[in-house]
């Protein structure tokens, strides 16, 4: 691992309209990867795993050592290459053939290998920063069509309403279908405050939707807050090299605004796609006093890992609740993963995306990067989440109506096999608050139309806040109780059909 200069987890390559990631390239839940990156220095600090953790994993298949074979392959590559560069419609660099083929034996290795280049590199690194120029809109190529995974809180592509799952098919009135990501995302991009159009196609509606932005840096607010009496509400956006930090100063400012003391705390990493592995180590030591965090599995046992928690907790055990669903990834799924696994915290929400991959970037100097997986991860209990996500201890939806589309790493083409883990059924907890029994599972039919900008319409984040404060010993009223009745269904004077 001397050349690595980091792992990634993230599930979404958080293109951020400034990123480009090679095409097919998945991440963050339904993103593009965003990656969980660790300097290689830090990774290779950590105490080794101990021997009986990798030792349940039993070793991939050795590569080929027929060198004869090896250059017979070689030499296919090589007359393919010539057949291009002679014969092909229009003439080809060899720099975009190589690339080409670069990008397909990584893509088709699993979703999260790839090739970048280094224009591609250099925009993660500065992504990794926490602030870049661009839309604010985490992409993926799906089938050959560009993707919104999430668009990042505050930014343009956020305030302009475009939605997880909506389709981007145009831009500047130009299809980008078809067209690979890297392009799709320069066509993106321009100096700030410049104008674009968006043409985007969104399930269940019948015409396509065209918004118009304007172009600016954006700076990832990676960690938010809110004060709901005395329950503390922390939102983490992704894991970058500052979240860690951003988390302790908002929970302090929280914690003053209560008047010295949180009664509760609810911690969301919805739609959240991950980031770097050391800051999801250190956001969940900060509320575990001691035990595993996470553990990874390398190929070869020498290269595995096992990070323990410090010994503190910055809310002294306070009741916590954390949110979570599809889009959750990668680094938020250690996360919620170590905080279920050492019941620290009831996990409230849907089933989350299910990445459970370590990747290595190992730069290649003056030729951008290889993102490589080289490892999986595993919870305290020992468990792989990989392609089955976490199964939240209660289960509430976000809508009543059926979400439509939704793409986990199930759903994706050449996935890791979960494998190597503590395959024990998980057992239901026994230490749920006894309110949990009385969550509906989806907002009632006269629930407002869910607005990321108004919290009271949040149902998942209304409950969450209920439980908290029943398990703080606070009054926990339903809030939809006090909501006006449903309205009743339309009549029809059309005549019934049997």
């Amino acid at each position: 691992m001397k050349f690595r200069t980091g792992l990634m987890l993230g599930a979404t390559a958080m293109t951020g309209l400034a990123l480009a990631f090679s095409p097919g390239q998945f991440s963050l839940g339904q993103f593009s990867p965003a990656g969980l990156l660790i300097p290689a220095a830090r990774a290779q600090a950590q105490p080794e795993a101990p021997a009986q953790t990798p030792a349940t994993d039993t070793p991939d298949a050795a590569p080929t050592t027929n060198h004869a074979e090896t250059y017979r392959l070689l030499t296919l590559f090589g007359t393919v290459l010539d057949l291009v560069r002679s014969d092909y419609v229009e003439p080809v660099s060899d720099r975009d053939l190589i690339t080409n083929a670069l990008n397909g034996m990584l893509s088709g290795l699993d979703p999260h290998s790839s090739y970048m280049t280094q224009k591609q590199y250099e925009d993660m690194m500065v992504q990794m920063k926490g602030e870049f120029g661009g839309l604010g809109l985490e992409l993926q190529q799906q089938d050959g069509h560009i993707r919104v995974v999430s668009p990042i809180d505050g930014t343009p592509g956020f305030r302009a309403g475009i939605k997880p799952g909506d389709f981007i098919i145009a831009v500047d009135g130009h299809t980008v279908d078809g067209v690979p990501l890297d392009e799709a995302v320069k066509k993106m991009r321009g100096k700030p405050d410049t104008k674009i159009t968006l043409t985007l196609v969104r399930e269940k509606t019948p015409k396509p939707i065209v918004v118009t932005l304007t172009r600016e840096i954006i700076h990832i607010d990676v960690v938010k807050s809110a004060l709901y009496d005395r329950i503390g509400y922390l939102r983490i956006a992704q894991f970058n090299e500052t979240t860690e930090k951003e988390l302790l100063k908002g929970y302090n400012a929280l914690k003053q605004q209560a008047g010295g003391k949180l009664a509760g705390l609810v911690l969301d990493l919805r739609n959240d796609p991950g980031g770097l592995l050391d800051q999801a180590v250190e956001v969940s030591a900060s509320f575990i006093r001691s035990g595993e965090i996470v553990s990874t599995r390398a190929r070869h046992p020498k290269d595995s890992q096992r990070w323990d928690a410090h010994g503190t907790d910055i809310t002294d055990n306070v009741p916590m609740v954390v949110l979570i669903n599809g889009g959750s990834a990668s680094a938020s799924e250690i996360v919620s993963g170590a905080l279920q696994d050492h019941h620290r915290a009831v996990l409230l929400g849907t089933r989350s995306f299910g990445k459970g991959s370590v990747q290595s970037i190992i730069p290649i100097p003056g030729n951008g990067a290889v993102r490589l997986t080289t490892a999986r991860y595993y919870t305290p209990s020992g468990r792989s989440i990989q392609a089955l996500g976490i199964t939240p201890d209660i289960a509430v939806k976000e809508v009543r109506e059926d979400p439509g589309l939704s793409l986990r790493e199930a759903d994706l083409d050449h996935i890791l096999k979960n494998q190597g883990g503590n395959q024990t059924k998980a057992q239901p907890r026994t230490d749920l608050p006894a309110i949990a029994k009385d969550i509906a599972g989806e907002p009632p039919a006269n629930w407002p139309s869910f607005d990321y900008t108004k919290p009271a319409t949040d149902y998942q984040l209304q409950q969450g806040l209920r439980v908290v404060r029943s398990m703080a010993g606070l009054p926990a009223p339903d809030p939809a109780a006090a909501l006006p009745p449903a309205k009743p269904a339309a009549k029809t004077d059309a005549p019934a059909h049997h």
